[in-house]
């Protein structure tokens, strides 16, 4: 009988050994595969072997050699990733805040990847990694919420039951359903802009998107109008303050170390009140929500979609196979989150549409062809159909994502040792953060990346490129499900405001995003919107 051999992986002061028997194995791929599975390495093919008279290429190699195998990965010593010098207590947050897009490049330019492809392996949920918001050291711990899906771990009960509800209240078929709502929340806009407009004057982009994509999401949402454009100095609703708020202070909290979330007073304090008082307001808005009074009842998953008068009231009668429901209390927050992160996600987004337009001038200008060629009109009844045929708002918007994208980071957490490719090592409980713009522009993956270019997308090397070299939503079982309302809420605002207004930059000073922020916002974006011609356009 052929004894075992041993295999030992060397780490930075440390080594790890197994006995394997490996009669049975035919190939060295085969080899490799098993030894990454032992040891937790995430790509068998950069495993090779060796002993005391060296390399060892081959299978038989590795059986007639004598004493220790000794394991490498790409030929190097299993070693922690680099990064910063730290210093004692504060550690190296500083080399990292407060410009994380700034801060995080430079470091990537300095030591190199930590991975080849992160979202490869990260963004896949499995034996290595997960996601676990409660982990102190994710970066969405302080708005942890193991009762809604984006802010749960992926243990949680409210996991399972919420992913078989939420996804199918946005899925296409629902957004199509929940299209005039997003259209008449964004013409209920207009006569604050064309006031503007008349009065020669320039508003903040980011202030402005804010209360038109949270006057959006509230409808699609909660089902309700709000008089975000009442006039031009009209105030977002208190629900909407409450949530800017409420990020704003979570942030502050998640940058200061676990210390001051201790604090009696100041922030914590806050926050902990504007939590309270913001559920006792959503849940306020479910109850009063509109309703389908003829018929009303609950329905199948996919019927409810087409029946319910907005996401809550879809989930309020949505019912699976056996007549389950989502729970009052998950349906509770998971309203607030889709809520929360709609608006926050799409003001920014709009924000960075519109300033790709006016830095982009022939941009703006191929957007209004294509509404002309279509046949437009300022009475146009946009549906999910219609939208998705203009080819060339879809390259920009999906470009304008690429370089401008709201989001920046997402985290997933070890869950056991594992090498990665390249050599590094990740000890269990390690939190790693995957930062899009980074990824989005690879220049592995993108040929001269810090062009804005919506052709590419026409590309064979786009086309061909790695499934997850463009993550604007991330990927995998905790991508975001609110991407097919993300995308058709900008596609209106878009089509409607450059249809009727020809957007100018009227910022005075270099453009600066905020860096305190859970999203990538710009703060000093100035606009002018200029109303077109109706006849120019509709001619």
């Amino acid at each position: 009988m052929e004894l075992p051999k041993t295999f030992c992986l060397a780490e930075q002061g440390s080594s790890r050994s197994v006995d394997l028997h490996i009669a049975a194995v035919q190939e060295l791929q085969s080899l490799r595969q098993v030894i990454a599975n032992v040891f937790g390495v995430l790509l068998a093919e950069e495993i090779s072997f060796s002993s005391e008279r060296g390399l060892l290429k081959s299978l038989q190699a590795i059986r007639d050699a004598s004493g220790t195998i000794q394991l490498a990965i790409t030929k190097r010593e299993i070693r922690e990733p680099d990064e910063p010098r730290t210093l004692p207590f504060i550690g190296n947050y500083h080399e990292i805040y407060p410009d994380h897009i700034g801060n995080h490049q430079r470091l990537f330019d300095r030591y190199g990847p930590v991975i080849k492809t992160v979202s490869r392996f990260v963004l896949r949920e499995g034996r290595f990694f997960t996601k676990t918001t409660t982990d102190t050291q994710h970066p969405l711990y302080y708005m942890s919420d193991n009762t809604a899906l984006f802010t749960c771990d992926l243990a949680a009960p409210v996991f399972e039951v919420a992913h078989k509800f939420i996804p199918p209240s946005m899925s296409p078929k629902a957004v199509q359903h929940y299209t005039p709502l997003m259209q008449q929340a964004v013409e209920r806009c207009f006569p604050v802009f064309d006031e503007l407009d008349k009065q020669d004057l320039a508003f903040n982009c980011y202030q402005y998107m804010f209360k038109l994509a949270g006057q959006i999401i509230y409808k699609v949402v909660l089902g309700m109008d709000l008089d975000h454009f009442a006039s031009i100095n009209s105030p977002p609703t208190e629900i909407i303050r409450l949530l800017g708020e409420y990020l704003v202070l979570m942030k502050k909290l998640s940058v200061r170390g676990w210390w001051y979330s201790w604090l009696p007073f100041g922030p914590a304090k806050r926050l902990a009140w504007v939590k309270e008082r913001l559920w006792f307001l959503v849940a306020k808005a479910i109850e009063e929500r509109p309703r389908d009074v003829e018929g009303y009842s609950s329905l199948p998953l996919d019927a409810a979609a087409l029946r319910a008068t907005c996401v809550a009231d879809y989930l309020c009668r949505a019912a699976d196979g056996k007549g389950e429901k989502l729970s009052p209390e998950f349906m509770l927050s998971n309203c607030v989150v889709l809520v929360g992160a709609g608006f926050t996600t799409s003001a920014s987004m709009l924000s960075w549409l519109t300033y790709a337009l006016v830095k982009h001038p022939s941009q703006q200008e191929s957007v209004l062809q294509e509404l002309v060629d279509f046949g437009a009109s300022s009475d146009t009844k946009w549906t999910y159909d219609t939208l998705q045929s203009l080819s060339f708002l879809d390259k920009f918007v999906k470009e304008v994502l690429r370089m401008y994208g709201p989001s920046f980071q997402t985290a997933r957490n070890a869950k056991e040792d594992v090498v990665l490719p390249g050599g590094y090592l990740l000890p269990k409980g390690s939190v790693i953060i995957s930062t899009f713009p980074a990824i989005n522009r690879n220049p592995a993956y993108w040929e001269n990346p810090d062009r804005f270019d919506p052709a590419r997308c026409d590309t064979e090397a786009v086309k061909n490129r790695h499934p997850f070299a463009y993550t604007p939503f991330a990927a995998g079982t905790r991508g975001c499900v609110g991407y097919n309302v993300a995308f058709q809420q900008t596609k209106i605002a878009l089509v409607k405001f450059v249809y009727r207004y020809h957007l100018e930059d009227a910022s005075k000073e270099p453009m600066e995003y905020d860096p305190e922020f859970l999203v990538t916002r710009p703060l000093n974006l100035y606009i002018r919107a200029v109303r077109r011609p109706r006849h120019g356009v509709e001619a």
